[in-house]
This record gives C-alpha cells, structure tokens and sequence, in this order.
C-alpha cells in the first residue's frame, strides 16, 4: 500500500456514510416502498399484486417498467438502456412475459428480431408504477421538506444527467 495512503482503523467509518451508499440505501427504500404500494393498489391486476406483496417481484423488475418503452423496445436496446446484460434482461423478460406483463412480437423493421412490449395488464401495472412513484415521492417530500427534496432532485438531476455510460 503506497505510504501517503495509510488505512487507519479510526477512518473506516467513510465505507457507511459515503454519498453512494446513502443513494443506494435511499434508491432502496423508495423501490421497497413503490412495490408495497403497488401490492395494495386495487387496480394493479390481481396476481401481479399478489407477487408484489410476496416479494416475488424485485426492483430488478422494475427496470423493465422503468426502461421499456411505451412502442416496445429490441432486447438490447432495453438492456443497455437499464444498464444490464442482455442475458440478464432476456431472464427477466423471460418472467415478465410468464406473468403477462410483457411480450415478445416481431419487429417491423427486421423480420428476424423480436421486439418486446407492454401487454394490457403491462400497461396497468406501469399505471400502477406511475401511481405508487407519486406516492412515494410525495412521502419522500413529507419526511425530508420540500425544500430539502427540491434541492436532492435538483442535484441527483444535475449528477446523473452528466453520466455518460
């Protein structure tokens, strides 16, 4: 270890305070809560709901509902966009079709790929999605002040539109 780097153990408090952890932690909880929302949301179908509330759905779920497009996306395209492999984004499509969120239809512009699509019950669970956000992050802005939570969007806003992947 180079010398003007010592690892003092008196320092190691930074590793659990550190602004990336605190975003992780707090992209965590607001996620937990959108689907504690969304699995006591009566307009949210059925057994989607049902998989919500028994822990079946993940925020790795989420990225399909955050990243498809409402004309439906290429697997590739929806990967690189969530920041995923497309082996691990073709898993979850996998399941999202299984579970009528999603499906897979030929694309018009090459007969040889599939394009992926919201499906009825897709589209009322990012219904859903919209409405438990909303509530979240009107209950972000209750715990925290508007004030406060003015200035978090702001700067997450300003940090994460400066990334370039």
């Amino acid at each position: 270890m180079p010398e003007h780097l010592p690892l003092l153990p008196q320092d190691d408090g930074w590793r659990q305070t550190h602004l990336g952890r605190l975003m992780g932690h707090a992209l965590r909880r607001f996620d937990a809560r959108v689907l504690q929302l969304m699995a006591h949301n009566p307009e949210v179908p059925l057994a989607l709901s049902n998989l919500a509330a028994r822990d079946q759905i993940s925020a790795a779920h989420i990225h399909i509902t955050r990243h498809l497009s409402l004309q439906g996306d290429r697997l590739g395209d929806l990967a690189q966009r969530a920041g995923m492999s497309k082996q691990a984004m073709a898993d979850l499509v996998d399941q999202c079709v299984a579970w009528g969120l999603v499906t897979r239809t030929p694309d018009p512009r090459d007969g040889r790929a599939r394009r992926v699509c919201f499906t009825p019950v897709g589209l009322a669970w990012l219904q859903g999605f919209r409405d438990a956000v909303a509530q979240a992050e009107t209950e972000f802005r209750a715990e925290v002040g508007h004030d406060v939570a003015a200035v978090v969007a702001l700067g997450l806003e300003a940090y994460a539109g400066s990334y370039v992947p």
